[in-house]
């Protein structure tokens, strides 16, 4: 009978233990991610303080954009301004590009 409760638990013994080691791993990887996510965002607080108000428009059935509407490189979004110069500001920009509009093609 001894040699049976023995047997069960060398048998079990392997699982016990890579179920410890499992969460250990799992305990230290999250520890590892907090301590990233905090570090990340005290270095990006100071960097995300740009205003935005000044160079944002509403485009009826689009939504808010930000940047020169009216530059070839505009990303047509809220986040960016453009694909050329994503946080700098537009005035003076040495890579505008006025769009071409359909209208505007020449007619031969």
């Amino acid at each position: 009978m001894l040699k049976t409760l023995l047997v069960i638990a060398v048998g079990f013994l392997p699982s016990l233990i890579s179920l410890w080691v499992i969460h250990k791993t799992y305990l230290r990887s999250r520890l590892r991610l907090r301590q990233a996510a905090m570090n990340f965002s005290s270095v990006q607080g100071g960097q995300n303080v740009r205003s935005v108000e000044g160079d944002r428009y509403y485009l009826e059935g689009v939504g808010y954009l930000i940047g020169d509407i009216s530059c070839k490189f505009n990303a047509r979004s809220g986040y960016i301004r453009c694909a050329v110069n994503p946080d700098g500001p537009c005035n003076g920009c040495r890579h505008y590009e006025p769009k071409k509009l359909a209208d505007s093609k020449e007619k031969a």
